[in-house]
């Protein structure tokens, strides 16, 4: 069972001073950030892309190079990258790079994105939506299997045997599908043998067991193995020395960020009873003391078939400290506690 962090590099309004701080500064903060989940013992550390001015990282894999020649374990993944809006061979390119400079510890997470800014900003329409994410996957997923690469598609120049260097450490490079619980974009993972991230963000994630179930059999019928094929859950998060005074410091800037959204895609109002609601132990809110965040992770992994955590923390802007705080807690508490129990768990029903 791996545990992990992400984070989507939020510079919104401080909720109790409405201040903002700049794109640079939270950029140098989670690069501390990696640095210490590196320390403490987490698996792997995630960044999502975004080209919002309330989101300041717009290029994960840069962000994940500065924190990959000062980190010596922990795998470093993009959460996701929007292939719909990118150039393949760029990212194929990028991430190669990264994986050299940590020296094979990078990853690609793929997905079509939930904001939309990328795609006019890079000149792409959404009606091809789709489409422009299954294309590029394609070609995304030749350009890591073979050194050398025709290709011919709808929405990029074609070229004929070409290279893309650097090749990468790994081989091959991993690439994983991010989806929100679409059933087609886990059948899709399931058949091309991709290891799979569910982003598990509301409701019970006991819901989310018979998508798993969906993608092993898509693998199965594919012929892929999936006793090798990993899942992993992005869930928000956040972890404190005691389980009502992380309540306390989780819930202002989740209401704002979640009220924020809800105002743009027609959500209802969040309010601090929807909050309690979510951190319930069958809630997608993983907050609380370290023993309160372990349970519900091995609950998600016997139950869900989970066996990549990431707690994304913070959303919204909140404390540097209080965050780093949550991470060596998450390092040193709870992923122990969740390993050892998955270990035994694991051994009884060999």
């Amino acid at each position: 069972m791996e545990i992990g962090v992400s984070t989507f590099v939020e510079t919104s309004p401080d909720v109790q001073t409405g201040e903002v701080m700049s794109h640079a500064q939270r950029l140098r903060e989670v690069v501390e950030e990696i640095v210490l989940a590196d320390q403490v013992g987490l698996d792997v550390f995630g960044v999502g892309e975004h080209h919002r001015k309330d989101y300041a990282a717009s290029s994960p894999v840069v962000l994940l190079a500065a924190a990959a020649s000062q980190t010596k374990r922990i795998r470093l993944t993009s959460a996701v990258t929007v292939l719909s809006s990118a150039d393949p061979v760029r990212v194929f390119q990028d991430f190669a790079t990264l994986d050299g400079i940590s020296n094979g510890r990078a990853e690609i997470m793929a997905g079509r994105g939930s904001f939309i800014e990328s795609f006019p900003l890079f000149g792409y329409d959404l009606k091809d939506y789709d489409e422009l994410f299954e294309e590029k996957l394609e070609l995304l997923l030749k350009l890591r299997d073979s050194e050398k690469v025709t290709w011919k598609g709808g929405h990029r120049p074609a070229f004929t045997n070409l290279g893309v260097y650097p090749r990468p450490v790994q081989n091959p490079l991993p690439v994983w599908i991010g989806s929100g619980g679409n059933s087609e974009s886990v059948i899709r993972a399931g058949l091309l043998g991709l290891p799979l991230v569910l982003a598990i963000i509301g409701g019970s994630p006991l819901q989310f067991a018979p998508l798993v179930q969906l993608y092993k059999k898509a693998a199965t019928h594919a012929g892929h193995d999936v006793s090798k094929l990993p899942v992993a859950s992005h869930s928000h998060g956040f972890v404190g020395e005691n389980t009502e005074l992380a309540a306390d410091k989780f819930f202002p800037s989740t209401q704002a960020t979640m009220n924020m959204l809800g105002k743009e895609r027609g959500w209802g109002h969040y309010d601090r009873s929807s909050f309690d609601a979510a951190r319930s132990f069958e809630g997608a809110l993983y907050v609380g003391d370290p023993e309160t965040v372990a349970q519900k992770i091995i609950h998600l992994r016997k139950n869900v078939g989970i066996t990549r955590f990431f707690l994304h923390v913070p959303i919204g802007t909140m404390p540097h400290e209080e965050v780093m705080r949550a991470i060596e807690l998450l390092g040193k508490e709870v992923a122990p506690r969740v390993r050892d129990e998955i270990a035994r768990w694991e051994a009884e029903n060999e």
